[in-house]
């Protein structure tokens, strides 16, 4: 089946109130929402690596409460989800695949 002409929906790093994807159609990466994208994945990015670097003590202790193990986990597993986002985005760019 072929593709039709014109550019490629770009996958975006938020989803529907419904929790669906949500995909914007644009001829350049200069609009608005292009930016504010962009803008949104560098955040997402240094987030997950100030989670990460926030949670290495603490999963390193073995007198981690398991509490604080969980919590670290869930914002771990929320970061990586948002990281997984990204790089589904930015590879369907690159290859032009949907």
């Amino acid at each position: 089946m072929e593709r039709p002409a014109g550019p490629a929906p770009r996958l975006l790093p938020w989803q529907s109130l419904d929790g669906k994807p949500c995909y914007l159609v644009a001829d350049s990466g200069g609009g608005y929402l292009s930016r504010l994208a962009d803008d949104l994945e560098t955040v997402l990015l240094a987030t997950g690596a100030d989670v990460l670097e926030l949670a290495r003590p603490l999963l390193d202790d073995p007198a981690s409460p398991p509490a604080e193990l969980r919590f670290a986990g869930r914002r771990l597993a929320e970061c990586l989800t948002d990281a997984l986002r990204v790089a589904e985005s930015r590879g369907m760019r690159l290859t032009g695949a949907e």
